[in-house]
């Protein structure tokens, strides 16, 4: 099973994705860390990106297309992957066609994680992170159980950055404009399965998760 997850940071991605990865014994894979393995391992892919980041370039997709192919071709991907993070764009995902074409293999299932805006704001508002073990949490969904503190390193949370309202609201309508029209593309296609997102119905990322495990299991 082929799996790409969609949604707005602060939408409950990870924690979809963690459970899925569990219960369904599928990767879970994202662009973030396909990067920071090839920077971190010098490979030729990682330098190019290494360079085009270094001048305040965006990455070509060119660039990100073969790491994510060479990362779709490992052993652990033999089964199935969830992919978050890409594609990000109609190109994109016309290659991940090809890509995936090369394996007689498809897009089973695009997850598009629904959450209004306003309650995105104040997630990510919410959100710290330990500077040391760098685990994350939330003030409203996960806090740590003494203060500010770290429950594994006990250090003092820290918040990112980037993490101001006026950032986040420049990068959810980067995010909007972006993937609107990859959902649409993989809509046609008939595999899109939207889930509600949101504390007002009473309805968690984890509550999303268990029904889209149950949905894959009746496939």
């Amino acid at each position: 099973m082929n799996i790409i997850m969609m949604g707005a940071q602060g939408t409950g991605k990870g924690t979809v994705a963690g459970f899925l990865k569990e219960e369904l014994n599928l990767p879970h894979i994202s662009t973030g860390e396909i990067f920071r393995k090839n920077i971190k391992e010098q490979t030729e892919l990682g330098k190019i990106a290494t360079k085009y980041a270094d001048e305040g370039k965006l990455v070509p997709d060119e660039v990100t297309n073969e790491m994510v192919k060479n990362r779709l071709n490992e052993l652990d991907c033999k089964n199935g992957f969830i992919l978050d993070g890409y594609p990000r764009n109609i190109a994109q995902a016309k290659e991940l066609d090809n890509i995936l074409s090369q394996k007689n293999e498809n897009v089973d299932l695009v997850v598009n994680l629904n959450t209004p805006t306003e309650e995105i704001v104040e997630r990510v508002m919410a959100r710290r992170e330990c500077p040391k073990c760098k685990k994350v949490y939330n003030m409203i969904l996960n806090k740590p159980k003494n203060g500010e503190l770290c429950d594994e390193c006990g250090v003092e949370l820290t918040k990112r950055v980037d993490d101001t309202e006026e950032k986040l609201k420049i990068r959810l309508n980067t995010f909007f404009t972006e993937t609107k029209p990859v959902i649409d593309f993989y809509r046609e296609k008939g595999v899109v399965k939207d889930e509600e997102i949101s504390v007002s119905i009473n309805r968690l990322g984890i509550d999303a998760a268990k029904d889209i495990v149950e949905y894959v299991k009746s496939k």
